[in-house]
């Protein structure tokens, strides 16, 4: 996938830096780690510092000192699960922000012309994200919502910048209903978008219904462009998911469960808390190339953890982004050698589901 500031190879793991960082590590290390773009996010940082702020000091990659790519999710997610006392209108959406409660509104227009002053690379439509569960009358207004503002998203960016102009995205949505997605897939096809998201999956539903959703839309999306599989997932969903076309995945969970001191491996999630790692002298993973794998042993991280040492979660946070993102780097090797079928099925079937990996955790 082409961008003006170089080429993304898929399938590929975006590393979330919600407010223009991610979290515990440096650009430096992202980019050591193999990082070839990563996320912002449009609510997040109109809110604080104020996307303003930010285009004054040379734009989002400037500001936080990271050049390759950047996405920016439209701040539609946020919206509707943060902020408070909103109100829906056709024009867009009112509320009151959740740090102070300032009056806001943010519009299509408005969500482009944020991401346009942060200087992100891909853009995503302003949309509504229904909550789950939700009946199918609520899903089918809000997605003819949701089309009606992706037409405004995309004319705002046809008015605005004809040259230099980021990739745009829609989103499609629809809850768990399939006829809806494909609905929304149509909709948002013949508005013509540069790539397609699928939105309004992992809030809250079983995972069976949420790769339902998932294969209702991708069936129906152009082979010709990047699909990306909005705040997804654990390990074996991912290769799932480039099982079924996905190209495009972010997730908060190898920074957020590393934070608790929990660290993935290509089996399982490793609670390095436990005391059966006190004195545990091999590293997170054997055969890891990762920093904290080649330096330290579980043992030093579990006390690092166990006395709230920042060097820890930092550590452990290292190796589950390098895990993340060899996983999507040796997906991609297996489909250019034609084994990707084989390598699935030895992943998912050795990988063993641990609690600690729901995305709620």
């Amino acid at each position: 996938m082409e961008t003006r500031r170089g080429v993304i190879e898929t399938p590929v793991f975006m590393p979330v830096g919600t407010q223009g960082t991610v979290k515990a590590v440096s650009p430096l290390e992202l980019h050591d780690l193999g990082a070839q773009i990563i996320l912002g996010n449009t609510y997040h940082l109109h809110v604080r510092p104020g996307e303003k702020v930010i285009s004054r000091q040379g734009g989002l990659h400037k500001f936080m000192g990271w050049q390759r790519p950047i996405l920016t999710d439209s701040g539609g997610f946020q919206v509707f699960s943060l902020a408070r006392l909103r109100k829906v209108t056709e024009e867009g959406v009112h509320f009151q922000n959740h740090l102070d409660g300032t009056p806001t509104l943010i519009s299509p227009e408005r969500s482009m012309e944020i991401q346009r002053d942060l200087g992100s690379d891909i853009v995503m439509a302003f949309d509504e994200c229904p909550p789950h569960p939700c009946s199918y009358e609520e899903a089918s207004r809000s997605l003819e919502l949701t089309l009606r503002w992706a037409a405004r998203s995309k004319a705002w960016w046809e008015r605005e910048a004809k040259e230099d102009r980021p990739l745009v995205f829609g989103i499609v949505q629809g809850s768990s209903y399939a006829a809806l997605r494909e609905r929304s897939v149509s909709g948002l096809v013949e508005i013509g978008f540069d790539g397609y998201a699928i939105g309004g999956v992992s809030v809250g539903e079983p995972e069976s219904e949420m790769m339902r959703a998932v294969e209702s839309a991708e069936a129906f999306l152009p082979l010709d462009c990047a699909r990306y599989a909005m705040g997804l997932g654990t390990p074996p969903q991912m290769i799932e998911m480039i099982a079924r076309g996905i190209d495009m995945f972010d997730c908060v969970l190898p920074t957020r469960i590393a934070r608790n001191g929990t660290a993935f491996t290509r089996h399982c999630c490793l609670s390095l808390k436990n005391a059966a790692f006190a004195e545990d002298p091999g590293p997170i993973e054997e055969g890891c190339e990762c920093y904290s794998c080649q330096n330290f042993s579980r043992s030093y991280l579990r006390h690092l953890i166990k006395a709230e040492e920042i060097l820890g979660l930092r550590l452990v946070t290292l190796h589950n982004l390098h895990f993340y993102l060899k996983l999507l780097r040796t997906a991609r090797g297996s489909i250019l050698e034609g084994r990707f079928s084989e390598f699935r099925r030895e992943f998912v079937s050795n990988y063993r589901p641990n609690e600690r990996t729901s995305i709620a955790s």
